[in-house]
């Protein structure tokens, strides 16, 4: 098996997908940022706002995406799919 190595750029282009994801499907679903939040065991939108927009760092844990992908009713793989 080779080793593949990943850059930052492209490490970041694939959470930046999953967050533009998750916030067009929860956008569908007229769900606020504040509602999603919660209903996944957060007391802010702070965690939520950032992973949408992959700022600071911050991403949705798998645990996230599958709380996400229930609360949301779909498939959890539209996440991963560039739109």
């Amino acid at each position: 098996m080779n080793i593949t190595e990943f850059t930052e750029e492209e490490m970041s282009d694939f959470y930046k997908v999953i967050g533009e994801n998750v916030k067009r499907l929860r956008n569908e679903k007229n769900i606020t940022q504040m509602q999603l939040s919660l209903s996944i065991g957060h007391n802010s939108v702070g965690h939520i706002a950032k992973a949408e927009l992959n700022k600071y760092n911050k991403h949705f844990s798998i645990q996230n995406l599958y709380k996400i992908a229930k609360i949301l009713d779909v498939d959890i793989c539209k996440f991963f799919k560039e739109s």
